[in-house]
């Protein structure tokens, strides 16, 4: 299995280069050279079977020759063993006739990117210790994948992970979830920025190729290929829960960066039935606005009730507009270079077409968020977190209530969002046991401006033992 940057300059790696890389070195996004794909008989023996079947079967084609099939069984087992705080790991809950949620937040961290990110952490693992040397890990967060990505990585001796996040732009739960975290191989950074800020530093900093080098940079943001495939083993194990491959399955995803619908895209590519993937935005509708007008144009960033999607530049539309392209890195890096120097870009009508035929999207601001929490609470009695809800909102705008059953995905506990939550509910969710003293657990992060020089002298002070 060999993967390919959307800019189509870098080298062909395999998917341990891929891991270990993070961002392509023409600034591109590594995808697949092709897409593997599962026969419906296949599909059909994974239903009921544990999460971590599910999760070998899915990830094995991709992976290729860089594990074998008991390393990458006995990474599996343990990602999705005792960090997962249900049995099922993803369960499936129903709320309405046709409506069901799909609970991501039951592992460490409450939130979906943890399905990803422990496992990457044993994927690091593996590759640098066949390689030799240190791993320097530096990511950006719009509040989950920082803590998520913590806590796959915390206290492994050859990984250092700086982890940037918008100062005041989280939650006081997302944030301290980083912030407690005090072992010496993470270091978190507040920037005085948007997300993204905070995303732009870190692509800086991967096209500074000296700098990349020297520090041996790796990413744990979705840029980072492995996150996304780790995320489309989810959609397999709901939709063949729900009868697939002999019925097809809606999935409504909130989604800012794109990364979380990809990965139901690259399913439905495999083979799985998927009938629609809808896009479900907050007020920063940069996705929403591209399906509506066929142009991709930055905005402004929005604080709001759902900070995880505040976010106007999404990173992983670069892999999407390869396929649209028809897999011309040439005219992907005209798009980027008129996003970077106009601030958008077209799709041409073709485009447009083929986007529209594989998306619906539907954006929801603040107080349609808060009534969709209540509302999904009076008639239910579910507790959603904001998230959540511009997912259910999206579901109920796009799909048909009487179509294909309707998979909303539940991106975070409501235990992230309580202010939000129990403003919209009148309850107040609390946190699970097992992170019931995290609001009197010591912090520790610092601030930085948003200035790529001064986050690289800050990475290597921390790196060459000089601390401020």
């Amino acid at each position: 299995m060999q993967y390919v940057s959307t800019r189509g300059v870098a080298d062909e790696l395999n998917f341990e280069g891929v891991t270990l890389t993070g961002l392509a070195r023409d600034g591109g996004l590594y995808v697949p050279a092709a897409i593997p794909t599962l026969d419906a008989e296949t599909f059909r023996r994974l239903r009921g079977r544990p999460y971590a079947d599910v999760a070998f079967a899915v990830l094995q084609p991709f992976v290729g020759d860089s594990l074998t099939a008991a390393e990458l069984r006995g990474m599996v087992d343990a990602t999705y063993g005792d960090a997962f705080h249900h049995p099922a790991v993803a369960p499936l809950v129903q709320v309405d006739r046709n409506d069901w949620i799909l609970e991501l937040f039951h592992g460490p961290t409450l939130a979906f990117k943890d399905f990803a990110l422990q496992l990457l952490g044993r994927l690091f693992d593996a590759f640098t210790a066949r390689r030799g040397g240190r791993l320097t890990i530096l990511g950006a967060t719009s509040g989950d994948t920082g803590s998520a990505a913590i806590a796959g990585c915390r206290g492994r001796d050859a990984v250092t992970i700086f982890m940037l996040h918008p100062h005041g732009r989280v939650s006081e739960v997302q944030r301290r979830q980083m912030t407690t975290v005090l072992e010496p191989n993470v270091v978190n950074i507040a920037i005085d920025g948007t997300f993204d800020d905070c995303q732009a530093l870190v692509k800086a900093a991967f096209n500074d190729l000296d700098f990349r080098d020297g520090v041996s940079l790796t990413a744990v943001n979705s840029i980072n290929w492995a996150r996304v495939l780790a995320q489309v083993v989810y959609y397999v194990s709901a939709a063949v829960s729900l009868g697939a491959p002999d019925r097809p399955v809606s999935f409504s995803v909130p989604t800012g960066n794109f990364g979380d619908i990809f990965a139901g895209y690259i399913a439905r590519a495999m083979g799985l039935p998927v009938a629609r993937l809808v896009i479900a935005t907050n007020s920063n509708d940069i996705l929403a606005r591209t399906l509506k007008t066929g142009r991709y144009d930055r905005a402004g960033v929005h604080k709001t009730l759902s900070p995880s999607m505040d976010i106007q530049v999404a990173s992983n539309f670069e892999r999407l507009l390869f396929d649209l392209k028809g897999r011309s890195g040439n005219a992907v890096s005209a798009a980027m270079e008129d996003l970077a120097t106009q601030g958008g870009f077209a799709l041409s009508p073709d485009e447009r077409g083929a986007l529209a035929a594989l998306f619906a999207a539907e954006r929801l601001d603040d107080g349609q968020t808060s009534r969709i929490m209540a509302d999904t609470y009076g008639r239910s009695g579910y507790l959603a977190d904001p998230h959540t809800a511009v997912g259910l909102g999206a579901a109920r705008a796009c799909l048909d209530e009487d179509g294909p059953p309707r998979v909303t995905l539940a991106t975070a506990h409501p235990a992230k969002f309580p202010d939000a939550v129990a403003a919209a509910t009148g309850v107040t969710p609390a946190l699970p046991s097992h992170m019931g003293d995290l609001m009197q657990a010591e912090e520790r992060f610092e601030t930085l401006p948003n200035d790529l020089a001064a986050l690289k002298r800050r990475m290597l002070d921390h790196l060459s033992g000089v601390e401020t």
